[in-house]
């Protein structure tokens, strides 16, 4: 299992189609992932999990990975959320 700690810097932070986005990302993975705020743990393939932890600008999340890939799955969504989205 592998983890890392990241925080949320586009102005709209996990909503919408930065969600999407990362969704998507999460979705190229074999291992499991989650999203991790405030103790609360979700999926981090599934939209409306990662949608429902609120994430707004500012706010530091945990990714984590558990699985043949996990080292890749966590460094890409981390690498994604720290590259704004490419906005």
């Amino acid at each position: 299992m592998v983890s890392s700690e990241v925080v949320v810097q586009n102005s709209v932070g996990l909503h919408a189609r930065p969600a999407t986005f990362f969704i998507q990302r999460a979705n190229e993975f074999k291992s499991s992932i989650w999203v991790e705020k405030d103790e609360r743990r979700v999926n981090a393939k599934s939209l409306l999990g990662v949608l429902s932890l609120g994430i707004v600008k500012g706010t530091q999340i945990s990714i984590i990975a558990d699985g043949s890939d996990e080292e890749e799955a966590v460094k890409t969504l981390v690498d994604l959320i720290d590259s704004n989205f490419s906005e």
